[in-house]
């Protein structure tokens, strides 16, 4: 069986990182992981999207529409303009976080505020306040690693040293903070 996860969130959210340590851990505890990357305009606050899959055998990390078992959003309408991706039955795992693109900040589109509402009836979305969480524990930027947390429960992965993964991934000066936050996303 193959596990295919779309990953999306706005360019400085840490989308990269966390599928990065989702896989590092995923292969250590012996599955073949495939992984790929998409940068929009990442470092202007545009999108980013990971794609990975794992299971026994994995050819290839690409995901079509309607193929996700899985969406991992970062911010509100990334998880919308991901929907497609999902397949009949997923589940989406998403933060409330708003953050507003140019867009909207020069008046031509209104955002949508509602979103994580309607996800939830659409698609039984479970929404984490992952920002709200992280910016709690005095780093808005663990908000990647509590969403990591929840996503490692929802999962239902065996037990695996993910604290010590994190560890070693992270750089050092926010290990305590990055571990707060992964504790407190498999509690949300």
């Amino acid at each position: 069986m193959i596990t295919s996860i779309l990953l999306t969130g706005v360019g400085g959210q840490g989308t990269i990182l966390t599928t990065k340590i989702l896989s590092a851990g995923l292969a250590k505890m012996g599955y073949d992981v495939k992984m790929s990357e998409i940068h929009g305009m990442s470092q202007r606050g545009g999108t980013v999207n990971t794609q990975l899959k794992f299971g026994d055998r994995v050819y290839a990390p690409n995901i079509g529409e309607g193929e996700a078992d899985l969406i991992v959003a970062f911010e509100k309408t990334e998880a919308l303009r991901a929907l497609p991706y999902l397949k009949k039955g997923g589940g989406i795992l998403m933060d409330r976080k708003e953050i507003m693109p140019l867009s909207v900040l020069t008046g031509a589109a209104e955002y949508p505020h509602d979103a994580d509402k309607e996800l939830e009836k659409l698609a039984g979305a479970k929404v984490i306040p992952a920002g709200e969480i992280a910016e709690s524990l005095g780093s808005p930027k663990s908000q990647n690693i509590c969403l990591l947390g929840a996503l490692v429960k929802a999962l239902s992965l065996p037990e695996f040293d993910w604290e010590g993964l994190i560890s070693e991934m992270v750089p050092p000066k926010t290990v305590a903070m990055n571990l707060a936050a992964f504790r407190k996303g498999m509690e949300a």
